[in-house]
């Protein structure tokens, strides 16, 4: 089994670590790879953003920037044509990025099947957070890319739905939610050394990039003004939200219950998850997989977040994470101290958590081994077409 790789990925984040992972996992099943993509992120530390492409991205106007995606595609293409006529792949597996039609466009001209790994529905998701120039184009290239791939591997029902909505077959599309490393984030890992909180402390855990909308400025008042409950806090990770965090934190006078880690090493991550009793994921986008949930769910925490459908397809309530209606801070504090008080409790969701991960085979090798039968699938029917022709 030969498989091309095909990604736009320029940033050290979460969407690098799920590049690396289902990498790591095809080799073990002694798949022989190739990739083209930048090999800009490689040298970056874990969080970071490739500088020159920040910076053109909030300096250059949109349409321009938009443009020189475009342009990246043309020598993508060319790329993508060469690696293919040179490598002869079984299929190319590409991760979807928006103005990025090159892999599709190759893979269509060589005809070799292509395996289109979807995230996120990236016009939507530009146009909200970030705003589009060039709409139009932008949107063609989102129902290109998706309609022509032979097949669409969505992380999560709703965005399957929303993928066949945009005129994909059904039958080209199959669910795989994000995975993780279950001998890497375990309930059995230790704890790294932190700042000492109070005895007895139930340390509330945050783990990402904090915006506002975390409501992490929340959770630090619950702290402040329930000392009783015995909650502590520790963020890890960066975000705008940070500075006014910290200087929230000391105006309240609960600096010895609150800790800030900052950016930490990847391979660091397993052992400050282990110093967590509860895992929050506050707010979410509708159709995301979050990695950071899988990983809370293999470490074995009691989880706190919203009632969303995504959500709803790996949690339940009261059977492995508390859930609060979306939106709803009442709710999501009131959850925090319910488990701050009920360590039973903690427990069993805790426990439900860990089983859901093996009972729906939520690893990277099990999406690694999913990905290729999928592959030995379509290069068996493009065999049997190509007999028949």
């Amino acid at each position: 089994m030969k498989i091309l790789y095909h990604h736009r990925i320029a940033s050290k984040d979460g969407q690098y670590v799920h590049v690396s992972e289902i990498v790591g996992s095809l080799r073990r099943l002694e798949v022989e790879l190739r990739m083209v993509s930048p090999a800009l992120a490689d040298s970056q530390q874990f969080g970071g953003e490739l500088g020159l492409v920040a910076t053109l991205k909030r300096r250059l106007p949109k349409a321009i920037y938009e443009a020189m995606e475009l342009g990246y595609a043309a020598i993508d293409f060319v790329k993508m044509v060469v690696t293919i006529v040179r490598f002869r792949p079984t299929v190319v597996y590409e991760r979807y990025n928006l103005f990025l039609p090159s892999g599709v466009l190759a893979a269509k001209l060589l005809r070799v099947p292509l395996i289109l790994e979807v995230n996120a529905p990236l016009y939507d998701e530009r146009l909200r957070y970030g705003g589009l120039a060039l709409k139009r184009l932008a949107r063609w290239t989102e129902k290109f890319v998706w309609r022509n791939a032979d097949a669409v591997l969505p992380v999560t029902h709703v965005l399957a739905a929303r993928v066949v909505q945009e005129g994909v077959r059904p039958d080209k599309v199959e669910v795989i939610p994000n995975g993780v490393d279950g001998a890497q984030f375990s309930a059995s890992v230790q704890p790294t050394t932190i700042p000492r909180f109070p005895a007895g402390s139930v340390v509330v855990g945050f783990v990402g990039f904090c915006r506002e909308w975390h409501q992490l400025d929340k959770v630090v008042t619950l702290i402040a003004e329930n000392p009783s409950s015995k909650l502590a806090l520790l963020v890890v990770g960066d975000g705008p939200a940070i500075p006014e965090l910290k200087e929230q934190v000391t105006r309240l006078g609960c600096t010895d219950r609150v800790h800030f880690a900052g950016l930490v090493g990847r391979n660091e991550m397993p052992a400050w998850l282990a110093a967590i009793d509860i895992a929050i994921q506050p707010a979410v986008v509708p159709y995301a997989s979050p990695l950071k949930l899988i990983e809370y769910m293999a470490s074995g925490k009691a989880i706190v977040a919203p009632a969303q459908d995504n959500i709803r397809e790996l949690l339940s309530h009261e059977e492995n994470a508390l859930l609060f209606g979306e939106n709803d801070s009442r709710q999501f504090l009131s959850a925090l101290l319910r488990l701050a008080g009920d360590e039973p409790l903690r427990d069993r969701l805790a426990a439900g958590a860990r089983n859901t991960v093996r009972e729906m085979a939520l690893s990277w090798d099990e999406n690694a081994r999913k990905i290729v039968k999928i592959a030995n699938s379509l290069s068996t029917l493009t065999s049997s077409e190509s007999l028949s022709q």
